[in-house]
């Protein structure tokens, strides 16, 4: 494994910048914790979810900044950087999280809101009279 790795995620406005290094598992988002960035279960295992496939977390400490978008967002950017890490040490890793959708950038964003209208789309109340 190279000596530090760096990767970068987005995801809707959300950035996320992913330091890999081999270490004992440690894990550093925002200078916080794991458990107190992601309070919940499911958005821990988003995070996780490529390193799940290698089977285990324990071989890699993370230094992850993350900013911009909701927490949602912020998981799956991380997990794009994280993935895309991870096959920057092992370019065997492509296929599998490629046909797991880790690799997929998804760049749906919200539509600005246009002039005349209540907001993307949207259009005012019509009234007839």
């Amino acid at each position: 494994m190279l000596e530090e790795t760096v990767a970068t995620g987005r995801r809707k406005t959300a950035v996320a910048s992913i330091r890999l290094r081999s270490g004992n598992g440690q894990v550093d988002i925002n200078g916080r914790s794991l458990e107190e960035y992601f309070p919940l279960e499911i958005q821990r295992r988003t995070v996780f979810a490529p390193l799940e496939k290698l089977g285990g977390n324990n071989r890699y400490d993370m230094i992850i900044r993350v900013k911009g978008g909701g927490v949602e967002a912020q998981a799956v950017a991380i997990r794009l950087g994280l993935a895309r890490a991870l096959v920057e040490n092992d370019e065997n890793l492509r296929h599998d999280f490629k046909s797991h959708g880790y690799l997929t950038r998804d760049s749906r964003k919200k539509e600005r809101k246009k002039y005349g209208r209540a907001g993307a789309r949207k259009r005012f109340q019509f009234s007839k009279r």
